[in-house]
């Protein structure tokens, strides 16, 4: 039996039974005046326009369902498609594209890329904490992806009165900063620039000093590098690839399924919306089988996330 064939997934009312078990463990929260476990249930009536999933606060009278103050508040969307979709998104290593959320929900494109979009919102981590620690290892490095707006790409042509005209340098295409831990987690970051002030805003915000440090021979790096437990860099320029312990192959490795995701399934990305993209795969990542944890569970530390997050269609960055 598939797992979409369970009944959260296609009962409503299941459904948000479901989603209050993964966000009110200790019970029903009033968003209104933050009482916990002090509300009663109001059945379901459709004929009186009686929600699914409706309490009434003993304290302060007001009423309210589990999607209030999440990525699910004010969407028209059954709840039961909303857990579909996310399990979907959460269960393909590359992701799924807004077209095919559409086709399989049966609903429309632009409901599907929303959709989406308030996912990946859940994705990205409320208050991250630094990466590394003692004894562990962090590996940085930097890509480029897809030309920023207005710059043209592609290989070596000739244009007739220009004569061969070369692609654009890597300041016109969008750089992304990548951290990762070995055995652990991914963080990553689209950024206006690679160089050293960026480079060391992200090291000191997100990894832990008492981590050492593996990266290219960038010269972006070494400053920064300093700070750390111990530094060790690999020469891409001279084919050095492994040096004992040093090198940068997973976070490479990273790259590899981000940009096989973004060219393989969602194709275009606009540069605006590529911090929630990154967001999408930083969280698979770090969520991964290998870590112990398995679709299922993996859904549910998506809808875990969903909670205290708004965005809405007119303003989704």
């Amino acid at each position: 039996m598939s797992i979409l064939d369970r009944d959260y997934f296609k009962d409503e009312e299941k459904a948000f039974a479901k989603l209050e078990s993964v966000l009110w463990p200790g019970g029903p929260v009033c968003p209104h005046c933050g009482v916990v476990n002090d509300a009663h249930k109001i059945a379901a009536n459709p004929k009186k326009k009686v929600r699914y999933g409706l309490y009434r606060c003993n304290a302060c009278k007001c009423q309210f369902t589990v999607t209030v103050g999440t990525v699910f508040e004010s969407s028209h969307i059954p709840l039961h498609k909303w857990l579909q979709a996310a399990y979907l998104l959460c269960s393909s290593k590359k992701g799924i594209s807004a077209k095919q959320i559409e086709r399989t929900l049966e609903i429309t494109y632009k409901s599907a890329w929303f959709m989406m979009h308030r996912l990946r919102e859940a994705m990205a981590p409320a208050k991250p904490g630094p990466l590394g620690g003692e004894g562990m290892v962090i590996e940085a490095d930097e890509t480029y992806m897809g030309k920023r707006k207005g710059i043209p790409s592609g290989p070596s042509k000739f244009v007739s009165g220009f004569g061969w005209v070369s692609p654009p340098p890597r300041e016109n295409y969008r750089k992304i900063v990548a951290l990762v831990e070995r055995g652990g987690k991914a963080r990553s970051f689209h950024v206006d620039r690679v160089n050293k002030r960026t480079i060391r805003k992200i090291l000191f915000e997100n990894a832990s000093r008492a981590s050492e440090l593996m990266t290219d021979e960038h010269t972006v790096y070494p400053a920064t590098g300093a700070h750390f437990v111990a530094h060790f860099t690999v020469n891409h320029s001279q084919e050095e690839y492994v040096r004992d312990r040093a090198h940068t192959n997973t976070v490479e490795g990273f790259f590899s399924i981000f940009k096989r995701g973004m060219k393989g399934i969602y194709q275009h990305c606009s540069e605006k919306h590529l911090h929630r993209y990154l967001a999408e795969f930083d969280f698979r990542y770090s969520e991964r089988e290998a870590l112990g944890v398995d679709d299922v569970a993996r859904t549910e530390r998506a809808l875990a996330g969903a909670q205290g997050k708004r965005l809405t269609y007119r303003n989704p960055d």
